[in-house]
């Protein structure tokens, strides 16, 4: 699969001025990567809508079961949750009349991808909201990291 196609900065920055986020599989554990993204997002003014089936309330902000059930509009739906499960919210997302479908890192999958272009979303996958904001709206581009290389592979000395 040709991830490029789903990380273009256009597409990424069109998403980071959604203003509402429904996060799919938002966690209360402060330790998990979904509720530290949540908390960043909500730190820098956008309106977080927690989606997790077991919780009733996460970053004091109340929680549904899925995103069918969030009232009123969703602009981009971020998920955390294992890529088998990306075609079911992708279908629920342009049920719910989002803008964009975000894959965090290693939620891959064709064929939510394909769900959500068909239905006129945008879509980025393999990529972190939270990453993505810092580079393109926050302070990271100030101090010069906007490389366009997200990598954690250090390169071996020939």
């Amino acid at each position: 699969m040709n991830l490029e196609r789903y990380q273009q900065p256009d597409v990424i920055r069109r998403a980071l001025h959604n203003p509402r986020v429904a996060i799919v599989g938002l966690s209360r554990n402060e330790l998990r990567a979904s509720h530290f993204v949540g908390y960043y997002l909500a730190r820098h003014g956008y309106d977080v809508v927690p989606v997790n089936p077991r919780e009733s309330e996460i970053l004091g902000r109340a929680c549904f079961p899925t995103l069918i059930e969030v009232p009123g509009p969703i602009d981009t739906v971020n998920v955390f949750r294992d890529p088998s499960a990306a075609p079911e919210l992708a279908e629920q997302a342009v049920r719910a009349g989002a803008k964009c479908l975000w894959l965090q890192f290693g939620v891959i999958s064709d064929q939510a991808a394909e769900i959500a272009t068909a239905c006129g979303l945008d879509v980025v996958m393999d990529r972190c909201m939270k990453i993505e904001h810092a580079r393109y709206l926050g302070r990271m581009h100030w101090l010069g990291f906007n490389t366009g290389q997200i990598s954690a592979v250090r390169k071996t000395p020939s």
